[in-house]
């Protein structure tokens, strides 16, 4: 069977791919031993993305070149603005992380890093590269958090960080962004791949920087 071009990409970044799916924080988060401590750090750090997500989500609804990939585009970035941003506030919350603790931590160099590259993305105005991008930061958590055993953590903080990566609602964006990375990437091959390959090394790091005190 002839591999798509979203099978190649990550094939040729099955290194760092397999290493953050199965990373240390994927294994205790998904049991349920994570301390609060490193939970904490990892989201506090997340949540530093959305400002530049939603620019990139922002950057796919300009360069899509339908009209239904850009509703679908539109749908998603509500549900992060919604419902996936209130997770975080009562995650917090819970975990006893002020907003004045988050605004005193710093953007750690995955972080910036991330930042950096959605921002790039959604600035060459070109679909592939957006693409990329998206099939790394929402495709690898779903192949993560579906991989989670039965029954979930009793505890809210880790049972909806893995329940908002993998649901319907979903599975079925991350198949849709597959289908569009298939269907526009390779024209645009080397560009998709760069921004590809480096998305998933600071998956990598990113996850890696959570047992960094």
């Amino acid at each position: 069977m002839t591999e798509t071009f979203f099978e190649t990409l990550r094939r040729e970044c099955a290194t760092d791919w397999s290493a953050a799916v199965g990373h240390r924080f994927v294994r205790e988060l998904c049991d349920g031993s994570i301390a609060d401590a490193a939970m904490a750090r990892y989201l506090i750090q997340d949540h530093r993305f959305l400002d530049a997500f939603l620019t990139l989500l922002g950057g796919a609804i300009a360069s899509a070149d339908r009209f239904e990939s850009r509703l679908r585009f539109g749908r998603f970035a509500g549900m992060v603005s919604g419902e996936e941003n209130d997770y975080f506030l009562r995650a917090f919350a819970a975990l006893g992380v002020s907003e004045a603790d988050r605004a005193a931590i710093p953007d750690s160099a995955p972080t910036k890093g991330f930042q950096a590259l959605m921002r790039e993305a959604a600035a060459t105005r070109a679909y592939p590269a957006v693409l990329a991008v998206l099939n790394v930061a929402e495709g690898l958590y779903l192949d993560w958090a579906m991989r989670a055993p039965q029954p979930l953590p009793a505890n809210f903080v880790h049972a909806e960080w893995i329940t908002l990566h993998d649901n319907p609602f979903f599975r079925d964006f991350v198949g849709f962004l597959r289908d569009e990375l298939d269907r526009v990437g390779p024209e645009a091959a080397d560009q998709a791949r760069d921004f590809f390959r480096r998305a998933a090394r600071l998956e990598r790091e990113f996850f890696d920087e959570v047992y960094i005190a």
